[in-house]
């Protein structure tokens, strides 16, 4: 199997990834650990909105620069997950895409469906009246490393404008995660990914961060 380059296209991959108020020992020691990467990806800033369910954690969606992605939960192994794309979709939205994509992935009931499609705003004005689906703003500054040709990321994160701090290791192999965690020194924490990090800020889960 070729190595992993930050950015490419790639099989599946898994991942670990947490969160928690202060990773510097980590982060410190990823940037030093790191081999070389685009400079475009030293650091990235987004502003995005995730749409979470009450009554599913299987199915992951964001919004971001007016495109929606859904990525749905596979598998997990040794601890860490894998998620595949569900759907794709540019707003506005088509009717079609909504009944049979966006709200069966919410496990929600259809709202009344009038129009052929629907902007964006219109799209979370039907979240908001809905009471258990959450349209939550998440805004990021990453910053990219490679660490056993594995893509990680130190990342400041805001949700709801409640600050946390993520760190992540993902690839196609296991045991390349496996020893950077080790290597880097975030084998001890637990893997929580966005949807549960929004859920646990908003409340809609009720446990910790890891630190």
């Amino acid at each position: 199997m070729g190595k992993l380059e930050v950015g490419a296209i790639s099989d599946p991959r898994f991942e670990f990834r947490t969160f928690g108020r202060n990773f510097d020992e980590a982060s410190f020691r990823m940037g030093r650990l790191s081999g070389i990467i685009p400079e475009k990806l030293w650091e990235r800033r987004s502003e995005e909105i995730y749409i979470v369910s009450s009554t599913n954690d299987k199915n992951n969606t964001k919004i971001r620069n007016g495109k929606m992605d859904i990525k749905t939960f596979v598998t997990e192994k040794d601890g860490l997950e894998q998620w595949n794309p569900l759907m794709k979709g540019e707003f506005p939205i088509s009717r079609e895409v909504l009944e049979k994509e966006v709200f069966p992935a919410f496990a929600v009931d259809m709202p009344a469906l009038t129009k052929d499609s629907y902007t964006l705003d219109e799209f979370l004005i039907m979240v908001r009246a809905n009471n258990l689906l959450k349209a939550v703003k998440v805004e990021k500054q990453r910053y990219g490393y490679m660490v056993n040709d594995t893509i990680c990321e130190v990342g400041n994160v805001w949700i709801n404008g409640a600050k946390l701090v993520t760190i992540n290791s993902e690839s196609t192999v296991i045991a390349d995660i496996l020893k950077t965690m080790k290597d880097v020194g975030i084998d001890k924490f637990e893997n929580i990914n966005y949807l549960q990090a929004v859920k646990r800020v908003i409340g809609m889960i009720d446990k910790p961060f890891a630190n």
